[in-house]
């Protein structure tokens, strides 16, 4: 498995407020949910963002509240990944039991800027940064993660 994009770029402590306003988490569609996804940090986001891009933040990503809402506004806005230091542990679950693939990797956190095109590779764990041409080690996931990303999720993958 492999994703390819250009990324968007955030700091330290994005949480799931942030990421979708607790304002719009009346609504159960994912697709309305991701016309808002980003947009108290970066208004922008949702007009720039196209389908396989990545994002990647520094430290803490996705802390706050638990709600799945987050990550799935971030996959339906069209992101393939996200990459940061360090991961909230329920966001991280979330993320996978949605199908959002998330990587840990502080090197490439720290080094990847907005814009730069990016290429990830899931069996291998190597995310290329393809305008500066570095590239960082990331863990790979174990299969069964891949197996529940690949599905779409936890619930999809239960029912294969």
């Amino acid at each position: 498995m492999k994703a390819s994009g250009f990324v968007h770029k955030y700091g330290d402590n994005v949480d799931t407020d942030v990421i979708i306003p607790a304002r719009y988490l009346n609504s159960p569609d994912a697709k309305e949910l991701a016309q808002h996804c980003m947009e108290d940090i970066d208004k922008d986001f949702v007009k720039k963002v196209k389908p396989g891009d990545i994002m990647v933040a520094d430290q803490n990503f996705g802390c706050g509240s638990s709600r799945e809402h987050a990550p799935l506004a971030i996959k339906t806005s069209g992101i393939s990944c996200v990459i940061a230091s360090t991961f909230a542990r329920i966001f991280y679950r979330n993320a996978i039991n949605i199908g959002l693939p998330i990587m840990e990797c502080s090197e490439a956190a720290k080094d990847i800027d907005s814009g730069d095109e990016v290429e990830i590779d899931f069996d291998t764990g190597v995310i290329t940064n393809k305008t500066k041409g570095h590239s960082y080690q990331a863990q790979p996931f174990p299969e069964f993660i891949k197996e529940i990303i690949a599905a779409g999720g936890l619930l999809k993958s239960l029912k294969k």
